[in-house]
C-alpha cells in the first residue's frame, strides 16, 4: 500500500513539473515580447507621474497592455476617471471574443479554475493557447501556466520600466510604437488563409474608415466585430458553395 501511494504521489509530481515545463516552454516567446513592451510602458506612465508601485498595481489588477497604454496617455492629458474606465471598458470588450472562443476547450473546467484561468487571458496567451489547443495535445494545465508565467513577465517589466523611465529621455527608441508593432506580429501568425487575409485587410480599413466618423477608441472594437462577422459568413459561404472544410 505504501508502494502504490509512493507511485501515485511520483506521477503526480511528475505530471505536475511536465504541466509547469510545457507551459514556460509555450509562454517563453511571450516574456520575450513582453520585456520590452513592459519596460516601455513602465517609462511612459513614470513619465505620466505614476510611481512604480502604482505601476505594479495598474499591471496587477488590470493586466491588459492596450488598456494600460490607453490609460496612461488619458492621464498624461488630463481626462477625466469615468472615461478612462470607460474608454479602457470599450476597448477590452474584445475579450468577451477570444474568451468564447477558449471555453469551447475549458467545458469540464470548474468555476474557480475559470476565474483564475480568466484573469490571465490576453491576446498573446489567446493566440498562443489557441494555436495549441488546435493542435490536441494541450490541456487547461498547461494553458494556465501561458498565461500566468506571461502575467508575472508583465509586471516584472513595467515595474523594471517604471524605474528605469528616470533615466530615459521621453520617446526615446521609439517605444511609444513598441505596443502597435507587438500586435502586427501577433496578426502575422493568425493569419493561416485567404479569408483571414480579407478579415485582416477588412478590419484594417473598417478602422480606419470609422476613426473619421466615430470619437473616442471604440471604432476598434466595433471595426473588429464588423470584420470577424463578414469574415465568419464569408467562410460560411465558401464551405456551402465547395462542401468542403476552408481554413
Amino acid at each position: 500500500m505504501l508502494k502504490l501511494r509512493s507511485e501515485i504521489g511520483f506521477d503526480c509530481e511528475m505530471k505536475f513539473t511536465t504541466t509547469l515545463i510545457e507551459g514556460f516552454k509555450a509562454a517563453w516567446p511571450i516574456c520575450m515580447g513582453y520585456f520590452p513592451i513592459g519596460l516601455a510602458f513602465g517609462v511612459l506612465a513614470q513619465k505620466a507621474g505614476l510611481r512604480p508601485i502604482e505601476i505594479a498595481l495598474m499591471s496587477v489588477f488590470v493586466f491588459a497592455g492596450s488598456a494600460q497604454f490607453i490609460a496612461v496617455s488619458m492621464l498624461s492629458s488630463g481626462a477625466a476617471v469615468m472615461a478612462i474606465a470607460m474608454t479602457t471598458f470599450i476597448v477590452n470588450l474584445r475579450h468577451f471574443l477570444m474568451s468564447s472562443s477558449l471555453a469551447v476547450y475549458l467545458q469540464r473546467a470548474d468555476r474557480k479554475f475559470l476565474s483564475l484561468f480568466a484573469y490571465g487571458v490576453t491576446d498573446e496567451s489567446f493566440a498562443v493557447n489557441m494555436a495549441k489547443f488546435r493542435e490536441r495535445e494541450w490541456d487547461k494545465g498547461r494553458a494556465l501556466v501561458v498565461n500566468h508565467v506571461a502575467n508575472a513577465a508583465w509586471v516584472i517589466s513595467t515595474v523594471a520600466g517604471g524605474y528605469g523611465g528616470e533615466f530615459i529621455p521621453a520617446g526615446s527608441f521609439g517605444i511609444d510604437y513598441a505596443l502597435s508593432a507587438m500586435f502586427l506580429a501577433l496578426l502575422v501568425f493568425q493569419l493561416r488563409g485567404r479569408i483571414y487575409y480579407i478579415t485582416g485587410i477588412l478590419a484594417g480599413a473598417l478602422a480606419v474608415v470609422l476613426s473619421l466618423l466615430i470619437p473616442g477608441n471604440s471604432y476598434v472594437v466595433l471595426a473588429s466585430v464588423l470584420a470577424a462577422t463578414a469574415g465568419f459568413c464569408l467562410r460560411r459561404h465558401v464551405q456551402r458553395k465547395k462542401g468542403i472544410h476552408v481554413n
